[in-house]
């Protein structure tokens, strides 16, 4: 499909995805001045903190856990799974069951052993279930609003619990740094709009690269997760086989994997997320693994963070990401937004109850 021509975009797009896109960061703003006047207890002696989620949910968790290894003062957990840890219990562990559509039935079960191991509890949601059980339980509800699939709304899934983080001690104050990120994305932004013409987007050229290739993204530090993030919209968004790996952990297995199947190595696409916030050995361990691939004549590319900050780095790495899934969709004459498969696997899952 030819990626300047916006009226195909139209069709094919039927819920305006791009339009959460292009808003993603005023919405993270938002989210985050929201997070700041939402009610919140003083809790105090807070040890642990578990984030449940899953999918679009959880993935903001992931960003928080990330950046907090580095600016935190207590270590952030998400779990992605039913019930929770045996070792999650008492009041100084905090569980924030994160749900957009509040009836996730694995966020739901963590919610239900949260409360059984006597947790501090904070719910984040839409609506739903989780709404429900949390008003029954004197639970703190953060509710939003926000009509859009969960991945669209990840602005809400990480921008309140930022705040909330902040409020409580866990994070040190970043709003000077969070609006520094929103200003980088929409300084880098300019040049990744639909109008701009694929010969001067780089999210557009990037997207043409991707097309019939199987793509794994590297990620190291704080954008482990934004590597996850790629993989995930990927998916979602353009309905295509993806992978993502951490250095340097891939160095110690997955390099060595690249040999075999001969014949598939052309169609492999090997993405490698740069960011200046990188320990400089693992920056080293990119630029080598990379030249590997290349030596073994698989195809490699790379795509370099914004900004001055590390909240700027995950956030113009996870917004160029969403961009280069979207045109990906396009290419492929793909509606970017149901999730088909996703939702008849729930619905199997819903009805074996």
């Amino acid at each position: 499909m030819d990626l300047n021509n916006l009226k195909n975009f139209e069709k094919l797009d039927t819920e305006n995805m791009i339009a959460h896109i292009n808003d993603l960061p005023s919405q993270l703003e938002k989210a985050w001045e929201l997070g700041k006047g939402l009610e919140l207890p003083d809790w105090q002696d807070i040890h642990t903190v578990i984030v449940a989620g899953m999918g679009g949910s959880a993935i903001g968790g992931d960003l928080l856990a990330a950046f907090a290894e580095s600016h935190g003062t207590i270590p952030i957990f998400v779990h992605r799974d039913y019930d929770l840890p045996a070792w999650a219990k008492g009041s100084q562990t905090l569980v924030v069951c994160s749900s957009h559509s509040g009836n996730t039935e694995e966020t739901l079960s963590a919610f239900e052993a949260a409360m059984a191991q006597g947790c501090r509890i904070m719910t984040v949601t839409t609506g739903g279930k989780l709404a429900e059980a949390a008003k029954e339980n004197n639970a703190i509800l953060w509710k939003f609003t926000y009509d859009s699939q969960p991945r669209a709304a990840i602005h809400h899934s990480f921008g309140l619990l930022l705040a909330a983080f902040t409020r409580l001690g866990v994070l040190p104050d970043v709003e000077k740094e969070l609006k520094s990120a929103v200003t980088a994305m929409k300084r880098q932004q300019k040049k990744l709009l639909p109008e701009v013409k694929d010969t001067i987007n780089p999210a557009k050229r990037l997207a043409g690269q991707l097309i019939g290739r199987w793509i794994t993204i590297y990620g190291s530090g704080v954008l482990a997760p934004v590597a996850r993030r790629w993989k995930t919209q990927i998916n979602e968004i353009a309905k295509a086989q993806a992978s993502f790996e951490v250095i340097p952990e891939a160095d110690h297995n997955t390099l060595e994997g690249i040999s075999q199947p001969e014949s598939e190595s052309g169609c492999r696409m090997n993405l490698f997320l740069q960011a200046p916030s990188y320990h400089p050995r693992n920056k080293l361990r990119e630029e080598f693994t990379r030249m590997t691939f290349m030596l073994e004549g698989i195809n490699t590319d790379f795509v370099k963070s914004r900004g001055e900050t590390a909240l700027a780095n995950i956030w113009t790495s996870l917004h160029f990401g969403d961009y280069t899934a979207y045109y990906l969709a396009m290419a492929y004459g793909i509606d970017p937004t149901p999730v088909p498969m996703l939702v008849e696997l729930k619905e199997k899952m819903q009805a074996a109850e």
